[in-house]
């Protein structure tokens, strides 16, 4: 039996349930045994216990033949179904930690349904002069006018915290822009987030997890525009006189800087900062399975590590169907398995997540192969995108 963290609602209605169940005990004895026989003990109330993502060290649950879990470096990760929300496994999965411009993934989730992509927009000074020093940039430029689906290109390929600041200008400002990602957050169970800047640029008490920034990756699946726009190669983005081409900056996607694209991906959001060292949200597509994996800060290699390391988580999940009992669920859900062969995990930490109302458990949205396939099939080779941090 997996224990698994109850949400706040649970707990209540296991409450009342074992409440109901511990008032009719009398009645139920004295109808069901004989005069002067001892009635039977009163039913317990099972109680769940915390979820093992809260846990220290590496959690899965192994059965008979699966393969062993890569040993990886990263400070967190997680591997999960995206269609069933399944965590497959997962190390430090709630370990608070900067998640840099992994968290444009929430920004996109919050502000994405609420600008049409063929809205324009002529950028003003105003909307640009806080952007942090150092910061990823796509190039945007004061006076010139864009469309929302150029600023979205600037923001999934190049990261540019420039499109993130008009975006959220267009949102309703910056701190409007902060509180909506937060109750999104909330909304969808992910109670590590902690939003202060919406571009992802380090910030003193901005923090994320590799559970929360894999809720937000499953759910930017279920939108069509996020998932093309997060398993796009390329594009053009518009400049003085003409557009000039930007490229993904995602690796596994583009398959640059030596790193081997990864087949059947999708994309979603890589990040980069001199605090959060190197994150990255993913998913691929296999088999007819879609597995989305967190990696967060590797303590080995160079800058491209993240990639490797996700590479491996991915492909152990994928050679893992049917052969691992899950962990725990995205949807905050408490998860029940066949019994199986265990892997020791260390003593459980306080905390819960609540229970995400928006999500049903089904499949993730259909077209997702075609997506994951068309990103692959792509490989414009552009060079155009600037890098930095966020």
């Amino acid at each position: 039996m997996i224990t698994g963290l109850s949400h706040r609602a649970t707990l209540a209605t296991c409450a009342l349930c074992a409440a109901g169940l511990l008032a009719l005990a009398p009645a139920t004895a004295a109808a069901g045994s004989r005069a002067g026989d001892p009635a039977p003990p009163p039913p317990r109330a099972v109680m769940p216990g915390p979820s093992v993502l809260y846990r220290s060290g590496t959690q899965v649950r192994l059965h008979r033949g699966a393969p062993e879990v890569p040993e990886v470096s990263a400070l967190s990760w997680l591997v999960a179904d995206a269609g069933s929300g399944e965590v497959l496994a997962a190390s430090d999965a709630h370990r608070r930690l900067p998640p840099a411009s992994t968290l444009k993934t929430l920004f996109a989730l919050t502000v994405l349904p609420e600008l049409p992509g063929g809205l324009q927009h002529t950028v003003r000074y105003e909307e640009l002069a806080d952007v942090g020093e150092g910061s990823s940039l796509v190039g945007v430029e004061e006076g010139h006018t864009y469309q929302v689906s150029d600023l979205w290109h600037g923001v999934f390929l190049s990261s540019g915290n420039d499109a993130v600041h008009v975006l959220a200008a267009l949102n309703g400002g910056w701190r409007t822009t902060t509180a909506r990602m937060q109750e999104k957050a909330r909304a969808l169970g992910a109670l590590d987030t902690h939003v202060v800047s919406p571009d992802g640029y380090d910030s003193p008490g901005q923090v994320s997890s590799a559970f929360d920034l894999a809720v937000f990756g499953r759910a930017g699946l279920h939108n069509p525009d996020f998932a093309r726009y997060c398993g796009t190669v390329a594009a053009s983005f518009p400049g003085d006189g003409s557009p000039y081409p930007i490229e993904n900056t995602n690796r596994l996607l583009t398959g640059e800087d030596g790193v081997a694209p990864y087949p059947g991906l999708i994309g979603i959001k890589n990040g980069y900062t001199s605090n959060a060292g190197n994150t990255l949200v993913a998913a691929a597509h296999r088999g007819g399975r879609t597995l989305v994996v967190t990696v967060m800060n590797p303590q080995t290699g160079g800058g491209l590590e993240v990639y490797e390391e996700a590479r491996q988580l991915l492909d152990w999940g994928f050679a893992s169907a049917g052969l691992v009992d899950p962990v725990g669920s995205l949807d905050g859900l408490r998860v029940k398995s066949r019994p199986a062969a265990t892997v020791p995990v260390a003593a459980a930490a306080s905390g819960s997540p609540d229970d995400d109302p928006g999500w049903s458990g089904t499949a993730v949205v259909a077209g997702l192969s075609g997506i994951g396939a068309a990103a692959v099939a792509l490989r414009l080779r552009s060079r155009h995108h600037r890098t930095g941090q966020g």
